[in-house]
């Protein structure tokens, strides 16, 4: 089977992975500050905190950002359910901002007139977290201006994103939100096995961030609150996690960032070749917008149902019978069960219901070839 999307991974990364099982520190050692200074140069933020998943990323990130029991996270129902689930991990509330319907990001008219409507109720987020979703950059500016306007704080979920760009400025940079988090999972654009990192360009939020990650933990001399009694003294400051990523991942997503650059070209070459491919089928094709550069983490197809007599599940079931490995992203998360118990319903957000009646995820990775590519298209073109 044609996998949705697939790690690459070379002799460097498996001699990057060996020399730190052969040296005296396998977490808590060089390679992962390393790995972080490299990131955040990569990406023009003045910080990053490794740690082990994205999903851990948007929780410290919540935190540092103060959100809690009584408070509010806006995030779209078109994302992986741990955009949302870092709010409940911090116990407060989460609702939802329906997405355009051309580029599947967040819909800026629908959050300026939610947030007019909240400011009225006297119900505004604490915090807002946009997802770039598939790669795409979302309007981050106007998000940013929004947020002066409101007074609300910007967690970008950038788990597909790095690589990519807006206006010529990296996603990652934080020039438009408080906290930026990328993920490393294997399927996406570079791999720390699993993984993930927060930026920012707040000191004390990278600080925050950084304690608690390790258990709430600091050893530093000038952070203590009471003297020291000896060499061992340390102090938990507050109550943190042991979310740390090892030095083993961090060699890893080093040696794999050296080609981020000739991923982003791959994956682009590979959606360029599914756009000239796919035109003219019952299908929508991704936009992307003319100042955004996509890392293309996946390329999304939506069935246009009223012009083709096939079914969402017909079709999709029909390529997996080829052998070709799609999926589904996303199933909304308002509609997941856990999330209707606390009173969402079908119907709120009517553009993400529809992406998820509609949408199916074509294999794209660095390592696919054109012919595998063209196995797809053909599958794809004889089912239709």
């Amino acid at each position: 089977m044609i996998p949705y999307g697939r790690q690459d991974i070379n002799q460097t990364d498996i001699d990057a992975v060996v020399d730190v099982l052969r040296s005296d520190l396998l977490t808590q050692g060089p390679a992962v500050p390393a790995f972080e200074r490299a990131v955040s140069a990569r990406v023009g933020a003045r910080h990053a905190v490794a740690v082990n998943s994205a999903t851990s990323a948007l929780h410290i990130a919540c935190l540092a950002l103060e959100l809690g029991p009584g408070d509010r996270l806006w995030t779209v129902p078109n994302t992986f359910v741990a955009s949302a689930n870092c709010g409940r991990y911090c116990g407060a509330e989460v609702d939802f901002v329906d997405i355009d319907p051309h580029t599947w990001n967040l819909s800026v008219p629908k959050l300026r007139e939610k947030l007019a409507q909240a400011k009225k109720d006297g119900c505004l987020p604490k915090v807002l977290v946009p997802v770039h979703f598939a790669g795409q950059p979302t309007e981050q500016e106007a998000i940013w201006e929004l947020a002066q306007e409101f007074g609300f704080k910007v967690l970008e979920d950038a788990s597909h994103a790095i690589g990519a760009s807006r206006n010529g400025e990296p996603v990652g940079s934080c020039r438009w939100s408080d906290i930026t988090v990328f993920s490393f999972h294997p399927v996406k654009i570079i791999t720390t096995g699993e993984g993930g990192m927060a930026l920012t360009n707040n000191d004390a939020l990278a600080e925050s961030m950084a304690m608690l990650r390790s258990h709430g933990i600091t050893r530093e001399h000038n952070r203590f609150m009471y003297a020291p009694c000896g060499p061992w003294y340390y102090e938990q400051q507050m109550l943190g996690f042991n979310y740390r990523m090892t030095d083993i991942q961090a060699a890893l997503g080093m040696s794999q960032l050296e080609r981020l650059d000739g991923y982003i070209e791959r994956r682009n070459v590979l959606a360029r070749r599914y756009d000239h491919s796919l035109n003219g089928l019952p299908l929508q094709l991704p936009t992307v917008q003319s100042v955004n550069q996509s890392a293309y983490h996946l390329y999304v197809v939506r069935v246009k149902r009223n012009a083709t007599s096939k079914t969402h599940q017909q079709i999709f079931e029909a390529l997996r019978q080829r052998d070709i490995g799609v999926n589904l992203h996303y199933m909304p998360v308002h509609l997941q069960p856990y999330y209707r118990e606390l009173g969402f319903t079908q119907g709120q957000y009517p553009q993400a219901e529809a992406h998820g009646d509609e949408a199916i995820t074509l294999p794209l990775y660095s390592g696919l070839t054109d012919r595998e590519q063209e196995q797809v298209v053909i599958a794809l073109r004889g089912i239709l």
